[in-house]
C-alpha cells in the first residue's frame, strides 16, 4: 500500500480486514504507527502503556493470521490490547480511549465484536476461551479460540485451573504466552527446586552410592567413567522435566517456541504453523514491556499505567473536537507534528514532564508514609499484596523493610490466608488490595480469617468510583460484603489525615478490620475546618449539628456532605451531617439520637445501596424507632456506572454537594417513605 504508515493505519483501522494483505515490510510499519498512536493516546488519555507497547508486534501477527470478527481472541487483563482496539474499527476511534462516552480501557463485549469477552481482571482469559472453544464444539462451528496472557496472571490460580481443564479435554485451543520474564522464572524455579529435593533424598542417595560400589567394584578402570555418564544423564533427565516443553506436555498441550515477539515474520509463521493444529497449543512469545519506547523500556514499571495530562474535572468527553491528528506526546493538538521515527524500534520521545504545582496529596500516598513510618515502630508489622506494591503505594515499605514485604503476584486469595497464616503466628499483617479484586477472596475472607478471629487489616485502595478505568474496576460493593462478615470492623476515612488514625486504630483491634478509601486526591478541609474528634471503635462524628434533617455520610462521601450542609444553610435550612466512618460497628446511639431529633435522615455512601451504610441505618431505624423517622438514601445505582471522570461519575450517581443538596430537598419535601 502506498503512503505513511500512519496512512497504512488509518486504511487499516478503517477496514480491519485489509491487513491480512500486508506484506512484512507494511506490517512493521503498520506495528510502527500502532505505537506512536499509542503512545500519543495515553499522553493525553492515561492508560496502560507499558503493556500495549510491547504486544503491538503479536497483535498485529494476530489480527494478520487470524480473523477477530470471527476468531475469539481473548486478551487477559486487558492492558495488552490497545493495539487491538485500534486494528479493529470501533466507533468513535481510539483517540477517545477512557474519555467519557469514548473508547474503554478494557475490551467489552459491548463496544465491539472483536471483543470476545469483556476483562478487566486478570488471569480469566483462559478459562473464557476455554468456554468459547467448547461452545464451538457443540455447535459444531470452525473458529479458534486463543487466550493472550501474560506472565504475571499466568501466577494466578485460575489460570492454572483452566490449563489443566484444557488440557485435559484436548481440544482446540490457543494459549499466547506473551512472556516478558519479569515473572515465569520462580515458578519454573520453584519445580526445579522439587526435582531436585526428590533426587537427594536419602532413598536415591542410597541407592546412587550402592550403584556407585558396585560399578567400582566390577569394573574398576571403567568404573569412573560409567558414574561421570550417569550423573550426567541424570542433570539432563531434571532439565527434561522441568524444560517448559516437557512442563507444557505434562498439561496436555503442545508447546511451540519460545520465539522473538517483537520479529513479524517469526511470529506470523508461527502463527500459520499454529493454524493448521487443532489441539491444545502453548505459545510461547517473548517481548520487552515498552518496546519502542525507551522511557517505557527502561522503567516498564512506572510505566505501566499513567494519568493523562488533564485533570480528572476537565478531562474532554469523547465526541467533543479531538486533537490535531499527528500531535506527538507532550505537544499541544494545534502544534504540527513533530518528526516520528519510522521504525518501531526507535519510539517517539518521551512525554513532557510538565512543571506544575503539587497535587494534593492523595490516600494511597497517605497510606503508604504511614506503613513506612509504622514499620519503623513496629517490628511486628508486615505488608502483604497481590503484585500491587507500587500500586497501594507500598513501594517505600518494601524497599525499607525487604523482609517483611511479600507480593504474592497476582494470587488474592493466597494473600488473604497468607495474611491469616502470619496473624496466627503473631505478626500484624496489612493486606493491601484494590477493592475490586478483594472480590475474589470473599471465601478465605470468611473461612481463613473471619471464622478464626484474626487479627489482618485489609487496606482497601480504589474503594468507589474509580474514573477512567470503569465497571471492571469500581469498588463499588466492599462495605455490603465485608459488612456480612463476623467480627470484621469495616471503616472509611473521610480524608487522608483520617486515614492514619483509621489505620491506627486498626492495627490496635484484637481481630479483623478493613479500612478503604477512594482512588485520588483526599479532600481539602475548609478554613476553618470544623472540629475533629478522634476515632474510637464504632464512634461516629459529629461534623455538623442540623435541626431539619440529618445526612449520614461515610467515606470520601463526607466532605461534600459538609459542603451541601453550608448550602442549605444559605437558604434556611438547618442540616446535620455525620461522618459515619465505621459502617461496622455503627454508632447507633449518635445516628439514633440526630435521626430522632430531625425527623429526616439522608444516607450517602459510594457504595452498592444494597447491604451497605443504608442498609444499616435502614436496620437500625427498622429496629428501634420503626416509623418515626424518614428515611433516603444516594449511593451507586443498580447498574454498571461507565467509565470517565470520576467528578462526571460522582455527579451521575448523586454522590457531590450538588447532588446531595438536591436529594436532602426532596426528603424535605415529603418526597420519601418513613423507616
Amino acid at each position: 500500500m502506498p503512503g505513511t504508515p500512519d496512512d497504512l493505519l488509518a486504511r487499516v483501522a478503517s477496514r480491519p480486514e485489509a491487513i491480512r494483505d500486508l506484506g512484512p515490510d507494511d506490517l512493521a510499519d503498520l506495528a510502527a504507527a500502532v505505537r506512536r498512536e499509542i503512545i500519543r493516546t495515553v499522553d493525553r488519555n492515561g492508560g496502560h502503556l507499558a503493556s500495549s507497547l510491547g504486544a503491538a508486534d503479536l497483535v498485529v501477527a494476530l489480527h494478520h493470521v487470524f480473523d477477530p470478527f470471527t476468531d475469539r481472541i481473548i486478551f487477559d487483563v486487558g492492558h495488552q490490547a490497545y493495539a487491538h482496539k485500534i486494528l479493529a474499527a470501533r466507533p468513535p476511534g481510539f483517540r477517545t480511549l477512557r474519555l467519557q462516552d469514548g473508547v474503554s480501557g478494557f475490551p467489552r463485549i459491548s463496544e465491539s465484536p472483536a471483543d470476545a469477552f469483556g476483562t478487566g481482571h486478570s488471569s480469566t482469559s483462559i478459562s473464557a476461551a476455554l468456554g468459547c472453544a467448547l461452545a464451538r464444539d457443540l455447535r459444531g462451528g470452525g473458529e479458534r479460540a486463543i487466550a493472550v496472557i501474560g506472565d504475571g496472571a499466568l501466577t494466578g490460580g485460575m489460570a492454572l485451573e483452566a490449563l489443566n481443564h484444557a488440557g485435559g479435554l484436548r481440544t482446540d485451543i490457543l494459549v499466547v504466552f506473551n512472556d516478558n520474564r519479569m515473572s515465569i522464572s520462580p515458578n519454573v524455579g520453584a519445580i526445579s527446586q522439587y526435582l531436585s529435593l526428590k533426587l537427594t533424598t536419602p532413598e536415591h542417595v542410597l541407592l546412587r552410592e550402592k550403584v556407585k560400589g558396585t560399578l567400582n567394584r566390577i569394573m574398576p578402570q571403567r568404573g569412573k567413567r560409567v558414574i561421570r555418564r550417569l550423573q550426567e544423564a541424570e542433570e539432563a533427565l531434571k532439565g527434561f522435566l522441568v524444560s517448559p516443553r516437557s512442563f507444557m506436555a505434562a498439561w496436555g498441550f503442545k508447546y511451540l517456541g519460545p520465539i522473538d515477539g517483537h520479529s513479524l515474520p517469526r511470529l506470523v509463521a508461527a502463527l500459520r504453523q499454529v493454524k493448521l493444529l487443532r489441539r491444545p497449543v502453548f505459545l510461547h512469545v517473548l517481548t520487552t514491556k515498552g518496546k519502542g519506547y525507551a522511557p517505557a523500556e527502561d522503567d516498564p514499571l512506572s510505566f505501566h499505567g499513567l494519568g493523562g495530562k488533564k485533570a480528572a474535572a476537565d478531562a474532554p468527553r469523547a465526541g467533543r473536537p479531538a486533537p490535531a491528528a499527528g500531535a506527538a506526546p507532550g505537544e499541544a493538538a494545534d502544534k504540527p507534528e513533530a518528526a516520528a521515527p519510522a521504525q518501531a524500534g526507535a519510539g517517539p520521545r518521551a512525554p513532557a514532564r510538565h512543571a506544575a504545582a503539587a497535587p494534593p496529596r492523595t490516600y494511597t500516598e497517605a497510606f503508604g508514609r504511614f506503613m513506612t513510618a509504622r514499620g519503623r515502630s513496629d517490628p511486628l508489622l508486615c505488608a502483604i499484596t497481590a503484585a500491587m506494591s507500587q500500586g497501594t503505594g507500598l513501594t517505600d515499605f518494601f524497599r525499607e523493610f525487604p523482609e517483611r514485604s511479600f507480593d504474592v503476584g497476582i494470587a488474592e486469595q493466597h494473600a488473604v490466608t497468607l495474611s491469616a497464616g502470619l496473624a496466627a503466628a503473631g505478626m500484624r499483617p496489612v493486606c493491601a488490595v484494590y477493592s475490586t479484586f478483594l472480590q475474589r477472596a470473599f471465601d478465605q475472607l470468611f473461612h481463613d480469617v473471619a471464622l478464626q478471629g484474626l487479627p489482618v487489616v485489609f487496606a482497601v485502595d480504589r474503594a468507589g468510583l474509580v474514573g477512567e478505568d470503569g465497571p471492571t474496576h469500581h469498588g463499588s460493593l466492599d462495605l455490603s460484603y465485608l459488612r456480612l462478615l463476623p467480627g470484621f470492623a469495616v471503616m472509611a476515612p473521610k480524608d487522608a489525615c483520617e486515614l492514619a488514625e483509621l489505620m491506627d486504630l486498626a492495627l490496635s483491634l484484637p481481630g479483623p478490620a478493613a479500612v478503604r478509601w477512594p482512588r485520588g486526591a483526599s479532600p481539602q478541609r475548609p478554613d476553618p475546618p470544623p472540629p475533629h474528634t478522634p476515632p474510637a471503635l464504632g464512634k461516629a462524628e459529629l461534623m455538623r449539628e442540623g435541626g431539619d434533617l440529618t445526612v449520614v455520610a461515610v467515606g470520601d462521601c463526607a466532605w461534600p456532605a459538609h459542603e451541601a450542609a453550608r448550602s442549605l444553610a444559605a437558604d434556611g435550612i438547618s442540616c446535620g451531617v455525620i461522618n459515619a466512618r465505621f459502617v461496622k460497628p455503627l454508632d447507633e446511639q449518635l445516628i439514633l439520637s440526630e435521626a430522632l431529633r430531625t425527623g429526616r435522615v439522608l444516607t450517602v455512601e459510594d457504595n452498592s445501596l444494597a447491604g451497605g451504610l443504608y442498609g444499616a441505618v435502614a436496620e437500625l431505624l427498622a429496629a428501634k424507632a420503626p416509623g418515626r423517622v424518614t428515611a433516603a438514601c444516594l449511593g451507586l445505582p443498580d447498574s454498571p456506572v461507565p467509565h470517565g471522570p470520576q467528578s462526571w461519575q460522582r455527579s451521575l450517581a448523586g454522590l457531590d454537594a450538588e447532588g446531595i443538596m438536591r436529594r436532602a430537598l426532596s426528603l424535605l419535601k415529603g418526597d420519601e417513605v418513613p423507616a
